[in-house]
């Protein structure tokens, strides 16, 4: 008797931990589920307004092309909303920051950024989208995790979650949204417990935009066969695509600092929208205000690109973002990757508009060093061809690229070059 009343008793204590731990997933899920649910779909609806609110004022700039005039007058209204609202010197690397160590996130962060970037891509400043997207979805995601009551560890997670769920609702890149929020913050370490939550809330917030006539960025691409000699010339071009993205990470920081040490805010705007204006006049045509998806789209289908538009863009760029201006950087880095793969595929015996495809994804993947979320932009931008060629590039750019990146506040906490704990900042040298 007392043997079958120690095995009811072993199994009644077994039962009892199964049910717990079951439990423990069930309230996990909950939690999740109604997290990812509440950020999908204020992002989706966010993200909409912001996408369409740019594509708006950006077809109003191109039948008045007297806006670009305005450029100077714009920067200042943005430098007087950063100082009203107190989110001078909040960015990216901010956003990054709070999910690193659970810093605040303001929630007139939104509002700067969101009013920040339309001003900017209505008067003709050169910058993208994700910038503003990833600022606006973690703001979102913060404040979101807030009003649950959510603890430390889980706003960090909500963050991320918002930064995949607007990324998502602007391109229409659920998968690589969530992987990108995923992997951005702090490479070599994926936060395994934050896919669910990011791809939930990435999913809800493209079927969102879907729902609200948004559509999902794509583009029509013809891949080679997978050879031997195929792959040699892409493994050549991915070399050219890492020393470039190290360049386009490096003038954007230099330009930056030369602009830091204008100590005032509104006169650093001003030189930087003459600057800008400027340029245009120089070049003859406004292929490089705005987010430029036009210029991407016609050397990714169309094989055509100015030969030295990708450094045009990089200069409108930098100049752009280093004086205040506000958008992101990942758009930019398309059209960079997109017009030199265009121009030096050829000549590596590549397609132009393949050659522009790789370059899109290889310069993206060695500026934010996230290779996993690149092999998944890719395929949600070109489809499921050419994958091998695409993941070999994303290998190689993200390895050749160093420790560059366009987020100072990324962490690299494996070298790049061993299985060896660093952890340390991007844009710093590192001899391991």
């Amino acid at each position: 008797m007392d043997v079958l009343k120690q095995t009811a008793n072993k199994a009644k204590k077994a039962w009892d931990e199964s049910l717990k731990r079951a439990l423990l997933y069930a309230k996990a899920l909950f939690k999740w589920t109604y997290l990812s649910l509440v950020i999908g779909i204020l992002c989706g609806i966010a993200g909409t307004a912001f996408h369409v609110a740019v594509e708006k004022v950006t077809d109003f700039r191109a039948g008045h092309g007297f806006i670009l005039f305005l450029l100077p007058a714009a920067g200042l209204l943005i430098v007087f909303l950063y100082k009203t609202f107190k989110t001078e010197g909040v960015g990216t690397d901010h956003i990054l920051t709070a999910v690193q160590s659970g810093g605040p996130v303001s929630a007139l962060l939104f509002p700067s950024i969101f009013i920040g970037a339309v001003l900017t891509h209505l008067c003709g400043g050169s910058a993208g989208r994700e910038g503003a997207a990833l600022q606006m979805g973690g703001t979102i995601g913060y404040h979101t995790a807030g009003l649950f009551k959510a603890d430390d560890r889980d706003r960090r997670t909500c963050v991320m979650a918002g930064m995949a769920a607007f990324f998502s609702a602007l391109f229409g890149t659920p998968l690589a949204a969530a992987v990108f929020a995923v992997e951005v913050v702090s490479v070599g370490l994926f936060y395994h417990v934050a896919l669910l939550p990011c791809l939930m809330a990435a999913l809800i917030s493209y079927g969102v935009s879907l729902l609200m006539g948004v559509a999902p960025t794509r583009f029509a691409l013809s891949s080679p066969a997978l050879t031997l000699p195929m792959a040699l010339r892409v493994a050549v071009l991915g070399v050219l695509l890492a020393l470039l993205s190290m360049f386009f990470c490096f003038f954007m920081h230099l330009v930056h600092k030369a602009f830091h040490r204008i100590k005032n805010a509104w006169l650093a705007a001003v030189i930087g929208g003459l600057i800008v204006i400027a340029l245009t006049l120089l070049v003859g045509n406004s292929d490089y205000n705005g987010a430029g998806m036009g210029v991407i789209q016609r050397a990714i289908e169309g094989g055509e690109a100015f030969p030295a538009a990708f450094l045009l863009k990089i200069v409108f760029t930098a100049v752009t973002l280093a004086s205040g201006y506000k958008g992101g950087e990942v758009v930019p880095s398309f059209f960079v990757g997109a017009c030199f793969g265009c121009v030096a595929a050829p000549l590596l015996g590549i397609s132009a508009s393949f050659g522009a495809a790789l370059g899109l994804i290889g310069v993206f993947c060695g500026a934010v060093n996230c290779p996993l979320a690149s092999i998944f932009l890719a395929i949600e931008l070109f489809g499921g061809e050419g994958v091998p060629y695409f993941a070999l590039i994303c290998v190689l750019t993200y390895i050749l690229s160093g420790y560059n990146g366009l987020y100072s506040s990324q962490r690299l906490l494996y070298s790049k070059h061993k299985a060896l704990f660093i952890d340390a900042r991007t844009n710093a040298w590192h001899d391991v």
